[in-house]
């Protein structure tokens, strides 16, 4: 039922993208064409930088990365696009406390942009999930922690669903001279400034199906409700403060929580070049779990992204990350992350990620464990229509828990996926 799910979500989402492109010839619709690409905005959302430094939130990649794919559109002074990322996925995960399923993932986004005289820019994003139709136990991933699926226990060796609404948002900003401006964020749900580049959108991660087990040490904060952040731009300079909502979102994933603005971050990203994108936060989150209301979390992290391309059809993006969350009793917990995506030729791509993390949720006495994952998989596209592929993939996991957490987990916990994508580009 969930794949039958996903497989109308697809089918919509292409014809919808087709219906678009033939409006231009509409009555009344004259003025709305698609946009190529040459003629699209060379500045970025916050600044005069790249369009292509742009991410998720306000957070930067390389410039080096490609341009998000989609349907571009141009509706008198607005810049439109539409993009579409959708998973239909077969899932297995070995040992006691692993399981199977088949569910859909992914995300459909919408932004609409304009461009004022002097160089000021407003931007309206909104994306959507269709986690939630998962249900809220999520999907089987061993060793992923963090949230809840009934408001009673953790959830432990699966990883939540995202909310309907993952990000309905605004940003403005304005230039101040020709390397610098000041810009407003706000979002609910949005993304403050804390961690790296999301990993739905991070472009080596972008093909994975899905999250990172380090998500909550990194980047867990991208779809909090209610987010007000503020920053300036210099060059290839990023300095930004946020005041948002510290709590995780709840297990209703239909809903809209309740905005509480309670928590602060800082960040600070750099792009020394058009390969390199650094950023390195700290934030304070007050209350972010819903079953230990009591514990706040500092967490901490860095990272740097890397791109290039390798030849007309090929290219590599990495992103190494390390995060700490330091828990309100007296508990530090590390992360680490490293991720990279190879395109060897147009329409295949080779992924790879491993990582190792301190955590106190896999080891039922609650003490301190040290786990590590590996994934190794590849992803194959077929162009089915203009702005539309279709890719056919699979990944094999391997687990790594001490022999003390063994009997949990099985002598040699695993995990395989396979997959089918549809995305525009």
């Amino acid at each position: 039922m969930r794949l039958a799910l996903s497989f109308v979500l697809l089918s919509g989402a292409s014809a919808a993208l087709a219906q678009s492109e033939d409006m231009g010839g509409m009555p009344g619709m004259e003025q709305t064409q698609t946009m190529p690409e040459m003629s699209m905005s060379p500045t970025g959302a916050l600044g005069y930088y790249p369009v292509t430094r742009d991410a998720s939130g306000t957070s930067w990649q390389p410039d080096a990365a490609e341009h998000m794919g989609g349907l571009h559109l141009m509706s008198s002074d607005w810049m439109l696009m539409g993009h579409m990322m959708l998973f239909g996925i077969y899932d297995t995960q070995s040992g006691p406390r692993g399981d199977d399923k088949f569910f859909a993932g992914g995300m459909l986004m919408g932004m609409a942009r304009r461009d004022f005289a002097g160089g000021d820019t407003l931007t309206f994003r909104a994306m959507l999930s269709p986690d939630p139709f998962m249900g809220k136990g999520g999907y089987p991933l061993l060793l992923a922690t963090g949230e809840t699926a009934n408001g009673v226990t953790p959830l432990i060796d699966r990883q939540h669903p995202h909310d309907l609404f993952m990000e309905l948002s605004g940003s403005y900003s304005h230039r101040l001279t020709s390397e610098d401006s000041v810009f407003v964020y706000a979002g609910y749900p949005g993304e403050p400034a804390l961690g790296p580049t999301a990993f739905p959108h991070r472009a080596s991660a972008m093909d994975f199906p899905i999250a990172p087990i380090t998500h909550h040490w990194l980047d867990s904060t991208h779809i909090v409700f209610g987010v007000l952040t503020a920053g300036f731009v210099h060059d290839a300079w990023k300095l930004e403060v946020s005041q948002f909502t510290g709590r995780e979102p709840d297990q209703n994933r239909f809903d809209f929580d309740s905005p509480r603005l309670d928590s602060t971050s800082v960040r600070a990203g750099w792009n020394p070049d058009e390969h390199w994108s650094l950023q390195a936060s700290w934030g304070h989150l007050k209350s972010p779990e819903q079953l230990e209301p009591q514990i706040d979390e500092n967490r901490t992290t860095a990272s740097a992204t890397y791109i290039t391309k390798l030849g007309e059809e090929s290219s590599i993006a990495a992103t190494f990350g390390w995060g700490m969350k330091r828990l309100s009793d007296g508990t530090d917990l590390n992360g680490l992350l490293a991720e990279a995506e190879y395109r060897p030729v147009d329409r295949w791509t080779l992924f790879a990620r491993g990582e190792w993390e301190e955590t106190d949720e896999v080891d039922a006495t609650g003490r301190i464990r040290r786990v590590g994952e590996l994934t190794l998989g590849g992803l194959r596209d077929f162009r089915v229509a203009e702005h539309l592929k279709l890719g056919l993939g699979a990944l094999y996991t391997f687990d790594f828990v001490p022999s003390s957490i063994m009997p949990p987990y099985g002598s040699d916990p695993r995990g395989f996926m396979t997959f089918m994508r549809l995305a525009a580009n």
